[in-house]
């Protein structure tokens, strides 16, 4: 309950950036959405208005980038929120725009560049912080074994062990098998663990959480090609035999050669299905929620504030309902994309039925 009312708290604090016609402009609801579910090189946590004026509050992070050879880091504050240039760049973008950075001349235009940029953006700042907290969780629940072994766990120490009891013996054995479970049960521990943990930060609208971690395809893009990367390395001789020489297939269809096509192209759509699956779920969660909170600013603006005020009840009931729902979706994605990956992995090394015979 404590989540939820900060959950509209932090909504709230948003108000003045979503007054659209008190500030002569028109308000665009897709662009405020998206612009919160997608990536940034500054952590925006809430405006205000002071004296008529707009005002960000947000955490700079830092800007990293080499152009002809030359690398150049400072503060993502220099860019004044995108109304400044600095040192021959311009942040330019954000909203429905995907936020980039740009290459501008003495005189302020556009010179049609752009360098590289390695910055430590919203997203991977969230990653590290997510990074440090699940390991200080893992440390304390380990410190707990230590300090009272042999014994019952308890705090911290009894949901860590239970979520990997769970994983162990409800996804990781099942799936690869008893033979060979152990070898991979480290890494299916730590994607459950990464990907459950950042879903949850994502649910919290507050810093150091509310950065929409799973959210960003990237981020799934990199899990999933880890996936693949372990999967196909780890396949033993009858793995590629079933895809090349797939059994019980016609003779004319190996000829052709249909089926091994189809079968090496599903080597390559398993991981892009793991992306796609947590990436849109994710999204579409926190794009939920607020399409029900802009609907309140919405109907504000047209119809006056006793309307949006009627509306803003039933926009935070349904809000609460999708915030709820999407904890137990935070737990099953984290319990699906670990579940494929164990049986990608068991399929890449289980051994041929006739071995038994």
């Amino acid at each position: 309950m404590k989540k939820i009312v900060v959950f509209i708290a932090a909504m709230v604090l948003m108000l003045p950036g979503l007054r659209a016609e008190e500030e002569g402009e028109a308000f665009d609801p897709g662009s405020m959405i998206i612009g919160h579910v997608t990536d940034a090189h500054s952590w925006h946590m809430f405006d205000y208005v002071k004296d008529g004026e707009e005002h960000a509050v947000a955490i700079p992070l830092p800007i990293i980038l080499i152009n002809d050879g030359h690398l150049d880091v400072f503060s993502s504050a220099r860019f004044h929120h995108g109304h400044a240039d600095y040192k021959g760049y311009r942040l330019v973008g954000g909203g429905a725009t995907k936020e980039e950075i740009v290459c501008v001349d003495d005189e302020g235009n556009l010179t049609g560049a752009k360098p590289v940029d390695l910055s430590i953006t919203k997203t991977a700042a969230a990653i590290m912080i997510a990074t440090v907290l699940l390991l200080i969780i893992i440390f304390v629940a380990r410190a707990g074994y230590k300090k009272r072994p042999n014994q019952a766990p308890k705090g911290v120490q009894s949901l860590v062990e239970m979520l990997v009891v769970f994983v162990r013996d409800s996804i990781v054995r099942p799936m690869i098998g008893e033979k060979h479970y152990q070898r991979y049960l480290p890494y299916l521990l730590t994607l459950f663990f990464f990907i459950f943990f950042c879903n949850i930060l994502g649910l919290i609208p507050f810093f150091p959480a509310g950065a929409n971690i799973t959210g960003n395809i990237a981020v799934t893009a990199t899990l999933a090609v880890i996936t693949f990367f372990i999967t196909n390395i780890s396949g033993n001789k009858h793995y590629w035999v079933d895809i090349f020489n797939t059994p019980g297939v016609p003779a004319w269809l190996k000829v052709f050669p249909l089926m091994p096509l189809v079968e090496l192209v599903g080597v390559f759509t398993k991981p892009i299905v793991l992306m796609i699956r947590l990436f849109a779920n994710m999204t579409a969660g926190h794009i939920v929620i607020l399409g029900f909170m802009v609907i309140i600013f919405i109907m504000s603006n047209l119809f006056g504030a006793a309307v949006g005020g009627g509306v803003s009840v039933v926009s935070i009931f349904f809000s609460v309902f999708i915030s709820l729902l999407e904890c137990l979706v935070a737990y099953i994605q984290a319990f699906v994309f670990t579940m494929l990956s164990a049986l990608y992995i068991g399929m890449a090394v289980s051994e041929p039925h006739h071995a038994e015979n």
